[in-house]
């Protein structure tokens, strides 16, 4: 009976994710790695009363990046006490291997590194089969054209503003060349993919990636730090569009 609601539930978050314009429309992610662990049933709760569009979901190995936080089991949770987008952010070397996995577990987006060690395509091909919407995420070191060949099969480019594998790290204002480059490549192309931003993202930083191309902004430690989290959601959100 579960899995029957399970996927009654994503059928209805796939749909109303993926209605896409000209003007695509600006999206909220908040990084559940800066939400208080030990109350993290209220902390999602916030989240949804707040308007965020997106619980972004950090994966990390202790490999790829050096850090370790969550795994499938901390997923299956959070998918039971929310119908929000889940969006999967994978640093780990292998995410072929996991990528069904996730999606089982409840991601409705899985977004994976260009520079990990598994085929690029075959990752793409194995989160659709398993029912998730594929996204590539890119380190700051890789360049903007890294990404191109890929666009047409993906949903959504991550570019990373901060190194990966912590959070609280300085807006690297340099990224914002490739963010630009990358929307013109997508527009050029008459593709609609969303471009997602990571990584020091707040009130001030939201309008400068926003111009630059970018309509899903990530954000941990601005939206749980404030007293207010339904303000700060409306400030990194606002009227402009990419």
């Amino acid at each position: 009976m579960y899995e029957k609601l399970q996927n009654t539930d994503r059928q209805r978050r796939m749909t109303v994710y993926s209605g896409r314009s000209d003007k695509l429309k600006n999206k909220a992610a908040a990084s559940v790695l800066s939400a208080d662990m030990l109350e993290l049933g209220s902390e999602i709760k916030r989240m949804e009363q707040s308007g965020v569009d997106m619980l972004h979901f950090d994966v990390m190995d202790g490999i790829f990046v050096n850090n370790i936080t969550f795994g499938l089991p901390v997923l299956e949770l959070v998918r039971k006490a929310t119908v929000m987008t889940i969006d999967v952010h994978l640093m780990i070397t292998d995410p072929l291997k996991y990528a069904e996995r996730f999606a089982k577990a409840g991601a409705d987006i899985i977004s994976f590194h260009l520079e990990s060690e598994s085929e690029p395509m075959a990752v793409i091909e194995a989160i659709r089969q398993a029912g998730a919407r594929p996204a590539l995420a890119v380190k700051p070191a890789t360049p903007a054209e890294a990404v191109y060949e890929y666009l047409p099969y993906i949903d959504m480019v991550l570019v990373m503003t901060v190194e990966p594998g912590f959070g609280g790290q300085s807006f690297m204002y340099d990224m914002m060349d490739k963010v630009r480059l990358i929307r013109e490549r997508i527009r050029a192309a008459g593709l609609s993919a969303d471009i997602e931003v990571d990584g020091g993202i707040n009130d001030k930083t939201a309008g400068i990636v926003k111009e630059a191309g970018a309509n899903v902004l990530v954000s941990g430690s601005y939206l749980f730090g404030a007293k207010d989290m339904k303000k700060a959601v409306n400030k990194i959100k606002d009227d402009f569009r990419c």
